[in-house]
Order: C-alpha cells, then structure tokens, then sequence
C-alpha cells in the first residue's frame, strides 16, 4: 500500500511509501526554504530527510537538488554528513535555481529490501545503481553529462553517449529506458537542436520510427540548467528484466510530442521494485494539435497544465491522490505566486522551480510520480 510518512515535527520534510510484501520505495521531498535559511536549518532538514531513510533501511536510488549555485557547498557538506555511509559516490542532479529568493528543494526516491545497489560509472564517474527484485531489474541513472566541454548540441550528444555507456554496462539498451529527465541550460536557445540530436538517435536505435510512432520514453525536457559549465544533464529510469513498461504515445487531451518534433510519450506506465509506477511527462498548456493555449494569460495557462496532467494521469489508469512526487515549473516568481495562491492543492508532494519552459510564450510545466495503492 502507499501511505505518507512523517519525519515528526521537523518542517520542510515529508514521505511517502510504498511497500510490497518486504520490498519498500520510499519518496522524500524536502524544503530547503528559499534561499534565506540558515545552515543549521539546512543541515536539520537534510538529517530529517536521512532519517526517514535510516527509519525505513532505504537507500537512494535516484536524487536531485534545485539551489542556488552559492549553496551548493553548504548543501554538500550537510548531505554528506547526513546520509554517512548510507552515501554510495553516485551524485545527486546538482540544478541551478536563481539566486532571487527562488526556493531550494530535494527530491529523493530510495529503496529498502533489495540488497545494496550496484554502483556504475562512466568514464570514472559514478552515476547509476543496479537494483534487482525477483524478476526484475532496473537502472537509476543520475547527473549523466557529456564529457567535455563544447556548443549545447555536441554536450547533448555526448550526453546521451555516456548514457549509452551505463545501459551497456548494465546489459541494456535504450530499448530499456522507461523515464529521462533532461536539464537543460538556457533551453530556448537550442532546444531544436536538442531534438534533432534526440530524434537521429532514436531513429538510429529503432526507437522512433518515420511516421512519428515508436517506442518513446516519457521524459522532461526543462529549462534547469546543472551547475557547472554542462549546458544539459540526464537522469534517467530503465527497466532492464520483467514485465515491460507501457508506453502512452498520446494522452488526455494531448496528441503525439513526435508530431511536432519531440521524441517523447505522454505518459509511462512502468514496473518498479514495489509495485507499478505512472510517470506524467513534463506537460504544459499544448492543445490536441500541438498548438500553445492561452498566450499571455498565467492562470489559464496553469488551469489548462494541470488539466492536461490530470487527464493523462487518468488513461494511464491513476489519480491524483496516488502522486509521490511532483515538480511545478514556473517561468516567473508572478507566475510562482500564481500557482501557490490557488492551484497548488492540485499537485501534490510538489516541489516548486522557477525555470524556462521549451517555447518563449509557455509559463508553466508539471511533471508527476504516481504509485498505484
């Protein structure tokens, strides 16, 4: 079953759980605040967090941050110093917020009764755990960057090369890839070029096919750029061994992202260690014929997302009380404040980022976990 919970009277934190016979997946989500915190208050939230681990024996498989890149130094000492040796070197997606006030927050998604995970590197980097349970096996893979340095479409490539490397590794392929989750830095400027390195690799892969069919992960594709000089960073999902993920081309009230050039489902519905998991793509204000809604109008633009998310949520048979984990983006703190005041209810467990959508006239994106009870 999944039910929420709690890391006592500590704010900021909270936890939901899914439990299958003595298989556990637990999702944290913790507030750092926004940018005004103190560290002692960092590293209390951080310790709260590690402790909903520790209390469930869980271990993290896939984790993210969204801060300000000045607080990445006292978030990484309070992290290392909370997780201890539950650390296994595989980083978590380091995302840059503003440095406006914008509020900082973690994401965590950890598993209990699968052993330890095997730790995989790229090119001496870690960055993805093997986690196996009964028949089935999957890969987390985490802040998968291009090598190098270079223009945004040749990071891209390389980016999806290392992420290549680790499936190979763990005997898969992209055939096997289930979610990605792309960051993408200053995303207006090239996310055509990032396409069109995403669309030749797939086709190349047999992944897509001509007439815009095939089969496509669910993905995130959003204007958060990683710290550093990287101008795009990967995380991803794979299921390697047992029941295959469904794949949701369409969805709700939206038509084919391949349509209009995405290379992408609406929607998975996918096997995890306790039980089936829905991942909702990042999901905007797009109509059936892939045409922007409500230009220059915030509420209705946040109306239409959370509409189109729930929508495609239901076909792939959940509800909105299943969500485990979400992310609100808004392009503006206007349209954050929006989004706080009146919709928030509607997306729950959800961490909030100020971050470019992928066309210059969208305000606002969702993405959403679900667990089936």
């Amino acid at each position: 079953m999944v039910h929420p919970c709690s890391a006592g009277a500590r704010t900021g934190v909270e936890g939901v759980v899914r439990t299958l016979g003595s298989v556990t997946e637990l999702y944290v989500r913790a507030s750092l605040g926004r940018g005004d915190g103190t560290a002692e208050q960092v590293r209390q939230i951080l310790s709260a967090a590690a402790a909903l681990l520790r209390e469930h024996a869980a271990v993290p498989v896939q984790e993210r941050v969204f801060a300000p890149p000045p607080m990445r130094q006292l978030i990484a000492g309070a992290r290392q110093a909370a997780l201890g040796d539950i650390d296994d070197g595989v980083e978590p997606a380091w995302l840059a917020a503003p440095d406006d006030g914008a509020a900082a927050g973690v994401q965590i998604h950890a598993v209990a009764g699968c052993g330890r995970p095997r730790v995989l590197a790229v090119d001496g980097v870690p960055c993805g755990r093997l986690v196996s349970s009964g028949d089935g096996c999957w890969l987390f893979g985490s802040n998968i960057r291009a090598p190098g340095e270079g223009p945004p479409a040749a990071q891209a490539a390389g980016m999806f090369w290392r992420a290549e490397a680790l499936l190979r590794q763990a005997g898969g392929s992209l055939h096997h890839v289930a979610r990605t989750w792309l960051w993408l830095g200053g995303i207006l400027d090239w996310y055509g070029e990032l396409n069109r390195v995403r669309n030749e690799l797939f086709k190349s892969r047999g992944l897509l096919a001509a007439d815009g069919t095939g089969q496509l992960p669910a993905s995130t594709g959003i204007g958060v750029r990683p710290f550093g000089s990287a101008r795009c960073a990967m995380d991803l999902v794979a299921v390697l061994a047992g029941e295959r993920p469904k794949f949701l081309l369409r969805g709700g009230r939206q038509g084919a992202a391949s349509a209009y050039g995405s290379a992408f489902s609406r929607a998975a519905v996918v096997p995890t260690p306790a039980g089936r998991a829905i991942y909702v793509s990042g999901t905007a204000a797009i109509d059936a014929a892939g045409r922007t809604t409500h230009v220059g109008d915030i509420g209705g633009q946040i109306e239409a997302t959370l509409d189109n998310m729930h929508a495609a949520l239901a076909d792939a048979g959940g509800r909105p009380e299943q969500i485990v984990q979400s992310i609100a983006y808004c392009k503006t703190p206007q349209v954050q404040a929006a989004f706080e005041a009146k919709w928030a209810d509607r997306l729950p467990r959800c961490l909030v980022v100020q971050a470019d959508v992928c066309r210059p006239e969208l305000l606002f994106e969702v993405e959403a976990t679900a667990m089936e009870r």
